[in-house]
């Protein structure tokens, strides 16, 4: 099922538990991963900026899904959330440009948000969130941190850098949401979440293609261990759950344990890593934004005209800078 083709679907769903599944299906990390990147990105915070989001945690936590939600009413969204570098080939996804109006100019905008823009799309909201703090916006800042964590969970998902997202290709239908959200949701009671404190990185959008190209060396063991493991199980593998009043099939808990342990430690470890490098690039925007005083924003709340004014602000000052400065944006 093509990913387009499944915002179709959604649609047309009525059932509130059959949308969950397919949500999860199509989404990532699941409501439950993403949830617990978010969370415990706020720990690994300096002093500084804790205080400011702990006092935020829950919304931080709740909103975590936000672009999973947004992507079946907002055409644009979706792309957001992935990169297929192989549709570009070993030697010609290593050229890809890395600003993105030179990838624009290069490739075409139909042409690269039909492959996904997942890594462009990580330095466009980290530098808007620069900006909100630069403009003390602290319901900006919240919105576009929790957005910046999503996306940094989705570039931590080896399915999230590939054509055969959901093994569609390689007659593993399903492994998606196996992968991402049964797994953490069995398992993850056992990791070990200490990831030690955020840190500054020098240059955000190198950064962002690091993480993927770094993801999509771990694809060919998801799909490969499960192709060995599914031969052994056959049909042994999936058994029935009860949620809430629907009966769904699901791969076994077995299955999972078989499965999971193959893996050895890889869910774990991209999912603590999507939690360091969240606050990371929370710390990071900061930093670049002149570090400001957080404190004073935890109770307060700026009067739009207060906003507009800032935003004005910025805007003028970024008119000022060079072209090649600004090319990471591109439209919401």
């Amino acid at each position: 099922m093509q990913r387009k083709m499944a915002i179709k679907i959604i649609v047309s769903v009525r059932s509130p538990i059959l949308l969950l599944i397919i949500l999860l299906v199509c989404g990532s990390w699941g409501f439950f991963g993403h949830k617990k990147i978010n969370r415990l990105a706020v720990f690994t915070l300096p002093a500084e900026m804790i205080g400011f989001y702990k006092k935020n945690i829950q919304y931080i936590e709740e909103a975590a899904v936000n672009p999973d939600r947004r992507r079946y009413i907002q055409p644009d969204e979706a792309p957001r959330h992935f990169i297929d570098l192989d549709a570009y080939g070993d030697s010609t996804s290593a050229k890809l440009p890395r600003f993105w109006r030179e990838a624009v100019a290069q490739r075409g905008d139909d042409s690269l948000k039909a492959h996904g823009v997942l890594p462009w799309n990580m330095f466009r909201v980290f530098m808007q969130l620069k900006d909100a703090f630069m403009v003390k916006d602290p319901e900006r800042i919240l919105k576009l941190s929790t957005d910046l964590g999503h996306y940094v969970g989705d570039a931590h998902v080896p399915l999230h850098t590939t054509k055969n997202y959901d093994g569609q290709f390689t007659g593993q239908n399903g492994i998606h949401a196996f992968w991402e959200s049964r797994l953490p949701e069995l398992f993850s009671k056992d990791y070990l979440f200490f990831t030690g404190k955020a840190n500054y990185i020098p240059n955000v959008q190198r950064t962002a293609w690091q993480v993927v190209y770094r993801t999509n060396q771990s694809l060919d063991s998801v799909l490969r261990l499960e192709k060995q493991l599914s031969e052994k199980w056959s049909d042994k593998k999936f058994n029935f759950e009860t949620q809430g009043k629907q009966t769904v099939k699901v791969f076994s808990s077995d299955y999972s344990k078989a499965y999971h342990e193959l893996l050895n430690g890889m869910v774990e470890r991209q999912m603590r890593a999507s939690i360091l490098m969240t606050g990371s690039l929370w710390y990071t925007a900061w930093v670049d934004a002149g570090q400001p005083d957080l404190k004073e924003l935890i109770d307060y709340k700026p009067s739009a005209e207060e906003i507009k004014r800032r935003e004005n602000e910025l805007k003028k000052w970024k008119a000022a800078q060079r072209p090649q400065e600004r090319s990471h944006e591109f439209e919401d």
